[in-house]
């Protein structure tokens, strides 16, 4: 049976978040941000190793305490400019390690309240698809597009429209040509440089707890998740 690795790409600065430390980093409920995207994945027993893609100089990773998780995590000071430069970097790097049919789990580390439930609803429901998929959430929201001016200029129908989360999940022969030939600075995640073979990845339901850590409040919130989470 096809193996389950999972592929953190964690090389970004988090511009966006405007923190002194790179975001994957800062602090929540005691530990780095990073450490509980990892823990989702490293504490399940179907997933074989659990990949992070560092950038080159990272000093920050060596500095957290991963003794729990054995030899289940593995760094790699792969990490492009982009996100699908660090995971098409680390699909390379693992080359020897990973058959071309094993399943990747590619997760943001930013993206830290995955739960066990939703884990097994992804492998349960990819593990036999011939392309594999993501998980991801309908669009509840009226979506406005903007002039460039924060002005509306229309509203979009959102009708068959979803939101994608992460894991994304596909075969890692598959994955690594699809990201072979695209242009990795214009794909925001896996499924889009699936996708550009012609290929459908499956939808699988997601959960809006599954947020991923953008901005200040959303680091807040995810304490909040993390919290109920360990006292239910």
């Amino acid at each position: 049976m096809s193996k389950l690795f999972a592929l953190i790409p964690a090389a970004g600065g988090g511009t966006r978040f405007g923190a002194a430390l790179p975001k994957q980093y800062l602090p929540l409920r005691g530990r780095p941000l990073v450490y509980h995207a990892v823990r989702s994945l490293a504490t399940d027993a179907r997933i074989d190793h659990v990949y992070v893609v560092l950038a080159p100089g990272d000093a920050h990773f060596r500095q957290q305490a991963w003794a729990e998780f054995g030899e289940r995590v593995v760094p790699l000071y792969c990490g492009g400019e982009a996100r699908a430069a660090s995971v098409y970097n680390g699909l390379l790097a693992i080359h020897d390690a990973v058959a071309a049919d094993d399943w990747v789990l590619v997760h943001d580390a930013a993206r830290p309240c995955l739960t066990v439930a939703l884990l097994d609803r992804l492998i349960g429901e990819l593990r036999d698809d011939p392309t594999g998929g993501l998980l991801a959430i309908p669009v509840a929201d009226t979506l406005k597009r903007e002039d460039g001016g924060q002005r509306v200029v229309s509203t979009e129908p959102r009708g068959g429209l979803w939101q994608a989360q992460t894991p994304q999940m596909f075969r890692y022969r598959l994955l690594l040509e699809a990201l072979r030939v695209c242009p990795l600075d214009a794909i925001t995640d896996e499924a889009s440089a699936v996708e550009r073979l012609g290929l459908k990845p499956r939808l699988v339901t997601g959960d809006l707890r599954n947020l991923k850590v953008t901005y200040p409040e959303d680091l807040r919130l995810a304490a909040l998740i993390l919290g109920e989470e360990q006292t239910a």
